[in-house]
């Protein structure tokens, strides 16, 4: 008796964590993205402005 409630224990877990797993990868995944975006975005925003400062905004 043992023996199957440890293997029916495992077996009605064990998807639960796998999926659990898989979504963790994915929002993480997405998060990483999303910061690689927003920094490059940082810098070319940065690199905008300085050449605009360099050259004089024609707005001012």
């Amino acid at each position: 008796m043992p023996e199957d409630f440890w293997g029916n224990a495992i077996f009605s877990v064990t998807p639960t964590i796998l999926l659990g797993l898989i979504f963790w990868f994915a929002m993480r995944a997405i998060i990483r993205a999303d910061r690689a975006e927003r920094q490059t975005y940082s810098q070319i925003e940065a690199e905008e402005r300085a050449r605009l400062e360099k050259r004089g905004d024609p707005h001012e």
